[in-house]
Protein backbone atom coordinates (compact mmCIF):
# COMPACT_ATOMS: atom_id res chain seq x y z
CA UNK A 1 0.00 0.00 0.00
CA UNK A 2 1.58 3.31 -1.26
CA UNK A 3 1.57 6.16 1.61
CA UNK A 4 0.12 8.86 0.97
CA UNK A 5 2.02 12.30 0.49
CA UNK A 6 1.40 15.14 2.31
CA UNK A 7 -0.20 18.48 0.72
CA UNK A 8 -2.39 20.92 1.15
CA UNK A 9 -5.40 22.98 -0.11
CA UNK A 10 -6.99 26.10 -0.04
CA UNK A 11 -10.33 27.41 -0.47
CA UNK A 12 -9.94 30.95 -1.83
CA UNK A 13 -13.63 32.98 -0.81
CA UNK A 14 -14.84 35.98 -1.27
CA UNK A 15 -17.90 38.16 -0.86
CA UNK A 16 -20.87 38.64 -3.28
CA UNK A 17 -22.49 41.10 -4.68
CA UNK A 18 -25.41 38.39 -5.61
CA UNK A 19 -25.68 37.14 -1.93
CA UNK A 20 -23.91 33.72 -0.98
CA UNK A 21 -20.17 34.48 -0.91
CA UNK A 22 -17.87 32.67 -4.08
CA UNK A 23 -15.15 29.96 -3.62
CA UNK A 24 -12.10 30.03 -6.62
CA UNK A 25 -12.27 26.82 -8.82
CA UNK A 26 -10.05 25.77 -11.15
CA UNK A 27 -9.97 23.23 -14.20
CA UNK A 28 -6.81 20.68 -13.95
CA UNK A 29 -5.69 20.08 -17.41
CA UNK A 30 -7.09 16.85 -19.24
CA UNK A 31 -3.70 15.28 -19.86
CA UNK A 32 -3.22 15.75 -15.80
CA UNK A 33 -2.84 11.63 -14.50
CA UNK A 34 -4.42 12.92 -11.66
CA UNK A 35 -8.18 14.21 -11.84
CA UNK A 36 -7.39 15.24 -14.85
CA UNK A 37 -10.55 17.64 -16.04
CA UNK A 38 -11.68 18.35 -12.50
CA UNK A 39 -12.57 21.49 -10.74
CA UNK A 40 -10.34 21.89 -7.79
CA UNK A 41 -8.92 24.48 -5.12
CA UNK A 42 -5.47 25.69 -5.09
CA UNK A 43 -2.91 23.47 -3.73
CA UNK A 44 -0.37 20.81 -3.58
CA UNK A 45 2.17 18.51 -2.14
CA UNK A 46 3.90 19.73 0.45
CA UNK A 47 7.97 20.09 -0.28
CA UNK A 48 11.65 20.06 1.52
CA UNK A 49 11.77 24.07 1.10
CA UNK A 50 8.10 24.26 2.47
CA UNK A 51 10.02 22.83 5.75
CA UNK A 52 12.69 25.92 5.74
CA UNK A 53 12.99 26.92 9.24
CA UNK A 54 14.63 29.80 7.61
CA UNK A 55 11.11 30.57 6.80
CA UNK A 56 9.97 31.58 10.28
CA UNK A 57 11.71 34.74 10.54
CA UNK A 58 9.67 36.03 7.41
CA UNK A 59 6.24 35.89 9.59
CA UNK A 60 5.05 37.62 12.75
CA UNK A 61 6.07 35.13 14.68
CA UNK A 62 4.36 31.55 13.21
CA UNK A 63 6.03 28.70 15.18
CA UNK A 64 5.76 25.29 14.04
CA UNK A 65 3.98 24.51 17.50
CA UNK A 66 1.78 26.91 16.84
CA UNK A 67 1.15 25.30 13.40
CA UNK A 68 0.49 22.06 15.28
CA UNK A 69 -2.31 23.54 17.40
CA UNK A 70 -4.22 25.47 14.62
CA UNK A 71 -3.88 21.87 12.46
CA UNK A 72 -4.88 20.06 15.47
CA UNK A 73 -2.32 17.29 15.12
CA UNK A 74 0.21 17.25 18.02
CA UNK A 75 1.53 14.35 17.10
CA UNK A 76 2.62 15.72 13.70
CA UNK A 77 5.88 17.10 14.07
CA UNK A 78 6.28 20.58 14.37
CA UNK A 79 8.53 21.61 10.88
CA UNK A 80 5.84 19.27 8.70
CA UNK A 81 3.17 20.84 11.04
CA UNK A 82 4.82 24.35 9.61
CA UNK A 83 5.97 23.39 5.74
CA UNK A 84 2.07 22.41 5.23
CA UNK A 85 1.37 25.96 5.87
CA UNK A 86 3.63 27.15 3.53
CA UNK A 87 2.58 24.73 1.00
CA UNK A 88 -0.62 26.06 1.00
CA UNK A 89 0.73 29.77 0.75
CA UNK A 90 3.12 28.54 -2.16
CA UNK A 91 0.92 26.21 -3.92
CA UNK A 92 -2.35 29.43 -4.38
CA UNK A 93 0.41 31.57 -5.24
CA UNK A 94 2.04 29.64 -8.15
CA UNK A 95 -1.36 28.27 -9.02
CA UNK A 96 -3.72 31.30 -8.39
CA UNK A 97 -1.47 34.22 -8.54
CA UNK A 98 -2.71 34.98 -4.48
CA UNK A 99 -0.06 35.65 -2.34
CA UNK A 100 -0.75 35.96 1.16
CA UNK A 101 1.95 38.15 2.52
CA UNK A 102 2.63 41.57 3.99
CA UNK A 103 4.33 44.13 2.32
CA UNK A 104 7.65 46.18 4.23
CA UNK A 105 4.72 48.89 5.74
CA UNK A 106 2.57 45.98 7.54
CA UNK A 107 -0.28 45.53 4.69
CA UNK A 108 -1.28 43.06 2.20
CA UNK A 109 0.62 43.17 -0.47
CA UNK A 110 -0.94 44.74 -3.48
CA UNK A 111 -0.49 43.12 -6.73
CA UNK A 112 -3.54 44.12 -8.84
CA UNK A 113 -1.97 46.12 -11.70
CA UNK A 114 1.39 47.99 -12.59
CA UNK A 115 5.20 46.87 -12.58
CA UNK A 116 5.09 45.25 -9.26
CA UNK A 117 1.95 42.80 -10.32
CA UNK A 118 4.33 41.90 -13.41
CA UNK A 119 7.19 41.84 -11.71
CA UNK A 120 5.30 39.47 -9.16
CA UNK A 121 4.24 37.31 -12.10
CA UNK A 122 7.88 36.70 -12.89
CA UNK A 123 8.41 35.16 -9.28
CA UNK A 124 5.17 32.80 -9.70
CA UNK A 125 6.57 31.32 -12.73
CA UNK A 126 10.12 31.07 -11.10
CA UNK A 127 8.83 29.23 -7.84
CA UNK A 128 6.76 27.20 -10.01
CA UNK A 129 10.26 25.64 -11.96
CA UNK A 130 12.06 25.69 -8.92
CA UNK A 131 14.11 28.62 -9.69
CA UNK A 132 13.03 31.28 -6.68
CA UNK A 133 12.29 29.91 -3.43
CA UNK A 134 9.76 31.91 -0.93
CA UNK A 135 12.53 32.62 1.35
CA UNK A 136 14.77 34.34 -1.44
CA UNK A 137 11.53 36.67 -2.72
CA UNK A 138 10.77 37.12 0.98
CA UNK A 139 14.49 38.34 1.29
CA UNK A 140 14.36 40.54 -2.06
CA UNK A 141 11.07 42.11 -1.56
CA UNK A 142 10.78 43.00 2.31
CA UNK A 143 8.04 39.93 2.53
CA UNK A 144 6.09 39.09 5.85
CA UNK A 145 4.52 35.66 5.04
CA UNK A 146 1.20 35.38 6.64
CA UNK A 147 0.28 31.81 7.69
CA UNK A 148 -2.10 33.49 10.21
CA UNK A 149 -4.84 34.44 7.24
CA UNK A 150 -4.68 30.55 6.75
CA UNK A 151 -7.54 29.23 8.85
CA UNK A 152 -7.39 25.24 8.80
CA UNK A 153 -10.74 23.63 7.79
CA UNK A 154 -10.07 19.47 7.44
CA UNK A 155 -8.14 16.78 6.49
CA UNK A 156 -8.44 13.92 3.60
CA UNK A 157 -6.56 11.34 2.83
CA UNK A 158 -6.58 9.78 -0.86
CA UNK A 159 -8.66 6.23 -0.94
CA UNK A 160 -6.43 3.10 -0.42
CA UNK A 161 -7.71 1.89 -3.91
CA UNK A 162 -5.55 4.83 -5.34
CA UNK A 163 -2.48 4.88 -7.32
CA UNK A 164 -1.65 8.08 -6.26
CA UNK A 165 -2.48 8.84 -2.62
CA UNK A 166 -2.58 12.25 -0.67
CA UNK A 167 -2.87 13.39 3.38
CA UNK A 168 -4.10 16.96 2.50
CA UNK A 169 -4.59 19.66 4.94
CA UNK A 170 -7.44 21.80 3.48
CA UNK A 171 -7.50 25.54 4.79
CA UNK A 172 -9.72 28.31 4.48
CA UNK A 173 -8.72 32.10 3.25
CA UNK A 174 -10.13 35.25 2.02
CA UNK A 175 -9.28 36.65 -1.29
CA UNK A 176 -6.83 40.07 -0.38
CA UNK A 177 -8.33 42.84 -1.49
CA UNK A 178 -6.05 43.99 -4.16
CA UNK A 179 -5.03 40.75 -5.72
CA UNK A 180 -6.91 39.01 -8.46
CA UNK A 181 -6.36 35.14 -8.77
CA UNK A 182 -6.23 33.78 -12.64
CA UNK A 183 -5.35 30.20 -13.26
CA UNK A 184 -1.46 29.03 -13.87
CA UNK A 185 -2.42 27.54 -17.68
CA UNK A 186 0.56 24.96 -17.23
CA UNK A 187 -1.31 22.58 -14.82
CA UNK A 188 -5.05 24.82 -15.15
CA UNK A 189 -6.88 25.69 -18.28
CA UNK A 190 -9.64 27.41 -16.62
CA UNK A 191 -10.64 29.35 -13.25
CA UNK A 192 -14.13 30.50 -12.21
CA UNK A 193 -15.68 32.21 -8.98
CA UNK A 194 -18.86 30.12 -7.95
CA UNK A 195 -21.26 30.45 -5.41
CA UNK A 196 -20.87 26.48 -3.17
CA UNK A 197 -24.69 26.06 -4.52
CA UNK A 198 -23.93 27.41 -8.11
CA UNK A 199 -21.09 24.77 -7.75
CA UNK A 200 -23.51 21.91 -6.67
CA UNK A 201 -25.85 22.49 -9.47
CA UNK A 202 -23.29 22.99 -12.09
CA UNK A 203 -21.86 19.55 -10.99
CA UNK A 204 -25.75 17.60 -10.72
CA UNK A 205 -25.87 19.12 -14.31
CA UNK A 206 -22.55 17.26 -15.66
CA UNK A 207 -21.09 20.73 -16.06
CA UNK A 208 -18.52 20.38 -14.36
CA UNK A 209 -16.66 17.60 -12.34
CA UNK A 210 -15.83 17.80 -8.37
CA UNK A 211 -13.71 14.87 -6.64
CA UNK A 212 -15.10 13.55 -3.83
CA UNK A 213 -12.96 16.13 -1.18
CA UNK A 214 -13.92 18.98 -3.19
CA UNK A 215 -17.50 18.22 -3.41
CA UNK A 216 -18.01 17.89 -0.14
CA UNK A 217 -16.80 20.76 0.85
CA UNK A 218 -18.49 22.60 -1.32
CA UNK A 219 -21.75 21.19 0.20
CA UNK A 220 -20.49 22.17 3.52
CA UNK A 221 -19.98 25.54 2.53
CA UNK A 222 -23.44 26.06 1.24
CA UNK A 223 -25.16 25.67 4.57
CA UNK A 224 -23.44 29.00 5.49
CA UNK A 225 -24.68 32.29 4.39
CA UNK A 226 -21.84 34.21 5.20
CA UNK A 227 -18.25 34.45 4.88
CA UNK A 228 -17.97 35.20 9.19
CA UNK A 229 -20.30 32.63 9.80
CA UNK A 230 -17.88 29.96 7.80
CA UNK A 231 -15.01 31.28 9.35
CA UNK A 232 -16.04 31.85 12.75
CA UNK A 233 -17.29 28.24 12.66
CA UNK A 234 -13.74 26.81 10.94
CA UNK A 235 -12.24 28.16 13.94
CA UNK A 236 -13.78 26.27 16.64
CA UNK A 237 -14.24 23.16 13.97
CA UNK A 238 -13.41 19.79 15.07
CA UNK A 239 -10.68 18.32 12.21
CA UNK A 240 -11.42 14.96 12.11
CA UNK A 241 -9.07 12.77 9.46
CA UNK A 242 -11.62 11.38 6.39
CA UNK A 243 -10.48 8.49 4.54
CA UNK A 244 -12.90 7.67 1.85
CA UNK A 245 -13.61 4.00 1.82
CA UNK A 246 -13.64 2.70 -1.56
CA UNK A 247 -16.66 -0.57 -3.19
CA UNK A 248 -17.57 -1.58 -6.45
CA UNK A 249 -20.27 -0.44 -7.96
CA UNK A 250 -21.61 -1.96 -11.01
CA UNK A 251 -20.15 1.09 -12.88
CA UNK A 252 -16.36 1.20 -11.18
CA UNK A 253 -15.90 2.23 -7.49
CA UNK A 254 -17.84 4.52 -5.53
CA UNK A 255 -16.57 5.72 -1.56
CA UNK A 256 -18.24 6.06 1.34
CA UNK A 257 -17.49 8.21 4.38
CA UNK A 258 -16.79 8.36 7.73
CA UNK A 259 -20.67 8.76 9.00
CA UNK A 260 -22.17 6.93 6.11
CA UNK A 261 -23.62 3.67 7.96
CA UNK A 262 -22.16 0.95 6.22
CA UNK A 263 -18.60 2.62 6.19
CA UNK A 264 -15.98 -0.12 7.90
CA UNK A 265 -12.34 1.33 8.69
CA UNK A 266 -12.81 1.64 11.70
CA UNK A 267 -9.81 3.88 12.71
CA UNK A 268 -11.60 6.71 11.19
CA UNK A 269 -15.05 5.59 11.74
Amino acid sequence: MRKPLDSATVILTRESSQGQFKVFLMRRHRDQDFMGGAFVFPGGKLEEADCDLDLVPHTRGFTGAEAQRCLQAPDLPEEKALGLFFAALRETFEESGILLAYDASGQIVELAEGEKAGRFAGYRLQIHDHRLSLREMAEQEGLTFAPDLLTPYSHWITPEIESKRFSTRFFLARQPPEQIPFHDTIEMTKSQWLKPSTAMERQKEGQILLMPPTLKTVEELNEFDSLDDLFQAARSREIRTILPEAFMTDDGFGVRLPHDPEYKIEAYK
